[in-house]
């Protein structure tokens, strides 16, 4: 057995969650009717807000993810990033949900949801456009926050950032001709400058801020110096958290307001498509025996969504008051919400998990 199969299957129990994480569901729920008031009643303030942006990426949202990134990203130990390789069923789980299973799955849902069963009661010139933006959503894995979601399962952080770095390179090969397969388009205008400028801002920037200052706390003050840093990070990543929730039902405040009924149909399929991947991704993991703290980074990865490149997609394609534009946004609002109840199901779920007898 491997140096880091003998970490895994050595690894200690989760932290328990503190009285802040523990009532995190009240905190995003008093964080969505926060933001859907303030931006009902302040448009002005939001529209300022919205409007702060560079390639369809919304900064001061980027900020905040970095506030809740860094502290993430100073856990990964670059000598430890080679023992990756011994998470390789974790891996190949992770990239077959994400690109075998998770596009197609979303398409069936759109047309069996959107096409047939709720056709009678969403405008019949916008269907076609409303699938293809669940299909543009759930066609590129999420970036950035999937580095939230794994550290509140306390997931391998080398995993995690190995992982996402995969999915970049291969979503830079495969989105194109992916969306046009299942959009039947035969050519696909990519927003590279999203992608791109998606990669530098949450991933090449945070880490190098993040491992530039864990060399330099580790040089002063050693792992206890490093430890009471991460301590003392925990809750202003939190708190980023949930501050990007207001802001983005802030920013669509208007649109909940103006049409909740279609944005909750909207949310049906975009929903258990969440939970169909996550579920999947968390199921095969423990039938291939992969370690707990690999399957749960695993499941979540499989499960979230990059939305700022879908909805910039969806925008070059379709136009920004398209129904397509409009798929894409729903599936920013539920993001959140039902991305941490998939945390709490894979936290309560361990003992579950580890009966299975994960190998590595």
């Amino acid at each position: 057995m491997s140096e880091a199969s003998v970490k895994l299957a050595t690894a200690e129990a989760p932290a328990a969650l503190g009285i802040f994480e523990r009532w995190l569901t009240l905190w995003v729920a008093l964080c969505i009717v926060v933001g859907i008031a303030a931006g009902h009643f302040a448009p002005s303030l939001f529209q300022t807000i919205g409007a702060a942006t560079m390639a369809e990426i919304n900064l001061p949202v980027a900020v905040l993810v970095w506030v809740m990134i860094i502290p993430m990203l100073l856990k990964i130990d670059p000598a430890a990033l080679r023992e990756v390789g011994a998470h390789w069923r974790g891996i190949a789980t992770t990239v077959g949900v994400n690109w075998l299973v998770k596009p197609f799955s979303m398409a069936l849902l759109g047309w069996l949801f959107i096409g047939y069963l709720f056709r009678p009661l969403l405008p019949a010139d916008q269907i076609d456009s409303y699938i293809a933006g669940l299909i543009l959503l759930a066609a590129a894995p999420c970036t950035a926050m999937v580095f939230v979601w794994s550290n509140l399962v306390d997931g391998e952080p080398h995993f995690t950032l190995s992982q996402v770095a995969l999915n970049d390179a291969i979503m830079v090969i495969a989105f194109a001709p992916l969306v046009g397969l299942l959009l039947g388009l035969s050519a696909i205008m990519v927003p590279w400058e999203t992608l791109l400028l998606s990669v530098l801002l949450y991933i090449i920037i945070p880490v190098l801020i993040a491992q530039t200052w864990r060399a330099a706390t580790l040089r002063v003050g050693g792992r206890a110096a490093l430890d009471r840093t991460l301590k003392a990070l925990g809750p202003f990543s939190l708190a980023a958290l949930l501050l990007t929730l207001v802001l983005l039902f802030g920013l669509q405040g208007e649109q909940i307001v103006r049409q909740p009924f279609i944005i909750a149909l909207l949310a049906v399929p975009i929903v258990i498509q969440v939970y169909f991947n996550a579920g999947l991704a968390y199921w095969l993991n423990r039938r291939f025996g992969v370690a707990w703290c690999v399957a749960g980074p695993s499941a979540l990865i499989g499960a979230s969504n990059f939305f700022e490149l879908a909805v910039a997609t969806a925008i070059v394609l379709f136009g920004f008051q398209s129904g397509a534009a409009l798929a894409t946004v729903v599936g920013v609002l539920v993001e959140v919400p039902v991305m941490l109840s998939v945390v709490r199901l894979v936290r309560s779920s361990r003992g579950w998990y580890e009966r299975g007898g994960a190998r590595a």
